[in-house]
Order: C-alpha cells, then sequence, then structure tokens
C-alpha cells in the first residue's frame, strides 16, 4: 500500500467509526423517549399497551382512592375525557383533586395506566407547557 492509500484507509476508519457511534447513540435516545399525551388525545391515538407515555391533565375531582399500603388509584382529566391511573408510591406533597399532574409510566392491556413517576405543580403559577396549551385550546384552562 501507498502512503496515500493508507492515509485514506485510516480516514475511511475513523468515519466508519464515527457514524456507528452517532448510530448507536441516536439509538440508544430513541430508546428513552417518552411521547406526552392527554387523555382525549391517548383515547383518540391507539397508544401501545407496554409503550412508554406521560400522561397530563388535571386529577379529577372524586376520584382518588387509597389503597393498601402507598397503592393509589385516581383518573387523570382534561374535562373532556378521563384515563384511570395507578400509582404505587409516595405522592408529591401538592397533589390534590383538580391540580395539574404528569404522571410516567406505561399503559395497561386493559386501557388503565400504571405510572411510575407523578409529577404535580410545585406552586400556585406552574403548569407544564404541554398541559397548559391543552388545557386553553379546550377552554379548561383558566388563568388568574
Amino acid at each position: 500500500m501507498t502512503r496515500k492509500q493508507k492515509r485514506l484507509s485510516v480516514i475511511g476508519m475513523g468515519m466508519a467509526f464515527l457514524a456507528l457511534a452517532a448510530g448507536l447513540t441516536f439509538y440508544a435516545l430513541g430508546q428513552q423517549t417518552s411521547y406526552f399525551y392527554m387523555p382525549s388525545d391517548l383515547l383518540s391515538q391507539s397508544a401501545v399497551a407496554g409503550e412508554r407515555i406521560r400522561l397530563g391533565g388535571l386529577v379529577e375531582e372524586g376520584s382518588i382512592v387509597r389503597g393498601e399500603g402507598t397503592r393509589v388509584r385516581f383518573s387523570v382529566t382534561d374535562h373532556g375525557n378521563s384515563v384511570p391511573v395507578v400509582y404505587d408510591g409516595i405522592l408529591p406533597d401538592l397533589f390534590r383533586e383538580e391540580q395539574g399532574v404528569v404522571t410516567e409510566g406505561v399503559i395497561g392491556a386493559d386501557g388503565t395506566f400504571l405510572a411510575d413517576t407523578v409529577l404535580a405543580k410545585h406552586d400556585e403559577t406552574y403548569m407544564p407547557r404541554e398541559v397548559a396549551d391543552s388545557l386553553k385550546e379546550r377552554g379548561v384552562w383558566q388563568e388568574e
């Protein structure tokens, strides 16, 4: 091999290595993606059972049922539709009815959302942008 051929082969191997590293990075990032849905969006689009998503909206009034230990059942609503949620863990201090919430988890085969993370708004002015925008579109969001 001439020097030129050696140099081109080293450059080619380096580019192949960088392409492989970039491909693996994008694949790993794609596996960690959580799509965001409102209850109406979730019911209108058939989300795949077992797919990891985020569900946001308001905690439906009268829907909180505490079970044994730390198991809690409640519904997330956008005042159009509601989705039942089951969560086993400690809820945030500000979690209550008619307050904004974002849950993260998977859809069960029966349509119940199995949450492993529950996020409640941290003060009176905070609402996740996607949730606030969706509630405003439906005419539910009331600004003070």
